[in-house]
């Protein structure tokens, strides 16, 4: 059994962010991963994944991209090799191979058992993340046993699947880039659509998380207990090109509303397709109709591009599909992610096992959580987002402390 002052789980971007405050700080801490840094980045993306975020828009606490192409996206594995050389530089006391088994209440404190070991320690951060597990609805239980069925974390590549056309459900960001690759592929591909947040790659010659970031609304605090924006429709492709419902309709993918039923091969989908594309196109148009006033205040309206309208989707979308007389052998559940704690002992969760929590403190004392979508602000969950949160709890954390608890001190 090993005694520390602080003990953080997971080593993504959210706890190496912590890991370098409390090391400032003088904090005596681990860092427990089941795989070492990025892992997720690592073992569970797919081989063209890239960040939606310019490479410029990856500042962490002490750290930030000094690549040559700042305008760029990096890989998901440029991304594991960004967060290593973080926790190398930062020389972050990261513990490989601990999958965590139990995290119990001990005294004024906590245990915490791994497969690498045990800790004691005053406070624990649970920073594994917010996407933990993908999400498959029930309704996949329907499909017959020969449609294969993966998940944004087991897709690798096209040419992995097998030989016929692709189901992908979900048109967020995982969603359509996987439906434009299959597609670019020369695959059948159809895409069930749900609630999204469409936005262009480019707007008026700048990226358009320039302009958000530029105008404050990345940083913009999210109300507690209200739902976020739906999820982005966005890629960050080499080429910028934008990866949205019109462009992949102009591939050649047929969109369909959101997937309500399957009865063996028959897919039935809800008749929401154009209610659920007008609903984001009319967002997508206020948001540019601001970056529109803020060029003309800033004076940036007179050296940028014109305005470009936007344009939507006309076709409302198959009420049924046959699996198989669409030839469609694959289903590519593209529906988020949830989060399970079953080593979590302490009575933090609500009813569907989440981490209630405000701006990252539980009602536990001592045991916080960091790295949640919309934890305090709406860029929470980017990679550049986090380090806000991170300073919170970090806070936090050394008020729990207190002096005595810091490297160097007395006791």
């Amino acid at each position: 059994m090993q005694t520390t002052s602080a003990v953080v789980l997971g080593a993504g971007q959210a706890g190496l962010a912590l890991s370098f405050l409390l090391g400032t700080a003088g904090v005596d801490h681990v860092v427990l991963d089941r795989g070492g840094p990025a892992q997720r980045w690592r073992s569970q993306s797919w081989e063209s994944l890239r960040l939606l975020t310019p490479n410029w828009l990856s500042r962490l606490p002490g750290w930030e991209y000094t690549g040559p192409d700042p305008a760029g996206f990096m890989t998901a594995g440029e991304v594991a090799g960004h967060l290593a050389a973080y926790a190398a530089a930062s020389r972050a006391p990261v513990v490989g191979g601990a999958r965590v088994l139990s995290v119990r209440r001990t005294g004024d404190g906590y245990r915490v058992a791994t497969t690498a070991g045990d800790w004691n320690a005053r406070t624990v951060v649970v920073a594994t993340g917010w996407c933990d597990r993908p999400y498959v609805p029930p309704v996949a239980a329907g499909l017959p046993r020969s449609v294969r069925q993966l998940t944004p974390a087991t897709y690798r590549r096209p040419s992995a699947l097998p030989d016929g056309g692709v189901l992908v459900v979900g048109a967020s960001a995982s969603g359509v880039q996987l439906a434009d690759e299959l597609a670019a592929s020369g695959r059948p591909v159809l895409l069930a659509v749900g609630a999204h947040t469409r936005l262009p790659r480019r707007y008026r010659g700048l990226d358009i998380l320039w302009w958000l970031d530029a105008m404050g609304v990345l940083d913009r605090p999210v109300p507690a207990g209200r739902p976020g924006p739906p999820s982005l429709q966005l890629a960050g492709r080499p080429d910028g090109r934008d990866v949205d419902l019109p462009t992949l309709a102009g591939r050649g993918v047929t969109l369909a509303g959101r997937l309500s039923r399957v009865d063996g091969s028959r897919l039935v989908f809800a008749d929401d397709l154009l209610a659920s594309t007008a609903a984001a196109d009319d967002r997508l148009r206020r948001l540019l109709a601001r970056i529109d006033a803020y060029a003309l205040r800033t004076g940036l309206a007179g050296e940028i591009d014109p305005a470009a309208p936007v344009t939507g989707i006309r076709a409302a979308g198959p009420a049924e599909v046959d699996l198989r007389a669409a030839g469609i052998e694959t289903v590519v559940w593209a529906t988020g992610y949830r989060r399970a704690y079953p080593w979590l002992h302490v009575p933090v969760l609500d009813s569907a096992g989440e981490i209630r929590h405000a701006r990252g403190a539980t009602a536990a004392p001592g045991l916080y959580v960091l790295g949640m979508r919309g934890q305090s602000r709406r860029n929470s969950s980017f990679l550049d987002g986090v380090r806000h949160d991170a300073a919170t709890v970090a806070t936090r954390v050394l008020a729990d402390l207190g002096a005595t608890d810091r490297r160097g001190a007395a006791a």
